[in-house]
C-alpha cells in the first residue's frame, strides 16, 4: 500500500536528484512503516516552471521551487508514523533537491482498507489472508 508521489518543477532538479529522491523515499517509507520494500511505490510528477506559480508569480519567474507531496497510508496507522513520514520526505526534498523546508507542503491521505485493492482484491481480504497463512505456518489459530 505504502505509496508516495511528489510534485516537483523539472527545471529545478535533475534526473539523478529524482532518482536518489524516488529511492531514498521509499526507504523511508519501508522502515517508517515496517513495510516490505516490494510494496512500495514511489513516484514524482514533473511540472514545468511556465504551469506552477508560488505565492502568485510562476516559477520560471520567481525561481522558487516549493515542491509538493502526497502520501498514502492504510487506516490503522498511527499519527506517530504519519508525522515521521511527513517530517521524513520534507526532510528528503531539503536534502536531496535543496529546497527551503518553509516552501514544502505534503499531505497524508489515509485509506479505508477496504478501499484499497492489492491484485485485484480488496486489502482488508489480503490482510485476513496473509495473517491466517502466517498463524498456520506457526501452527495457530488466527
Amino acid at each position: 500500500m505504502p505509496v508516495v508521489n511528489f510534485h516537483v518543477v523539472e527545471q529545478c532538479c535533475t534526473a539523478e536528484q529524482r532518482q536518489t529522491l524516488l529511492k531514498a523515499a521509499s526507504r523511508l517509507y519501508s522502515d517508517v512503516l515496517d513495510s516490505p520494500m516490494e510494496r512500495v511505490r514511489a513516484f514524482i510528477t514533473l511540472r514545468s516552471a511556465e504551469e506552477c506559480a508560488v505565492a502568485g508569480e510562476l516559477v520560471s519567474n520567481n525561481q522558487l521551487h516549493a515542491p509538493l507531496f502526497e502520501f498514502l497510508v492504510l487506516e490503522g496507522r498511527s499519527l506517530e508514523e504519519r508525522q515521521r513520514l511527513m517530517s521524513g520526505f520534507t526532510q528528503l526534498l531539503v536534502e536531496v533537491l535543496g529546497v527551503d523546508p518553509a516552501l514544502v507542503r505534503g499531505r497524508c491521505i489515509r485509506v479505508p482498507p477496504r478501499d484499497w485493492c492489492i491484485g485485484g482484491a480488496g486489502a482488508d481480504r489480503v490482510r485476513e489472508q496473509e495473517i491466517a497463512a502466517r498463524a498456520e505456518t506457526q501452527g495457530v489459530e488466527p
